[in-house]
């Protein structure tokens, strides 16, 4: 069994409250789940509106399978304009 956690740093620019952030960072946890079966969450700078960090985790028997699903999961992220990337950490475990 192979495990991966990729967390990503977010900046939300357009965000002025938590109330918006929290809408955005929903849509993307959502959007993820059900595109890619996934584990995601919120992990950091909750209490923070133009910030966000969100962690994806993936599991599979082969670690290339995960991978590839790593792989798509950020280049989704990435392609999304409501926000900007500003870091990104991948651990196999």
């Amino acid at each position: 069994m192979h495990v991966a956690v990729q967390t990503f740093q977010l900046s939300l620019p357009g965000c002025g409250s938590l109330k918006e952030k929290r809408m955005v960072v929903k849509s993307l946890r959502d959007r993820l789940r059900h595109r890619f079966n996934v584990a995601v969450a919120e992990t950091g700078f909750q209490d923070v509106p133009a910030r966000a960090q969100v962690t994806v985790a993936a599991l599979g028997s082969e670690r290339g399978l995960v991978e590839r699903v790593l792989e798509k999961v950020d280049q989704f992220v990435e392609a999304d304009g409501r926000f900007l990337v500003a870091a990104v950490k991948r651990e196999f475990r």
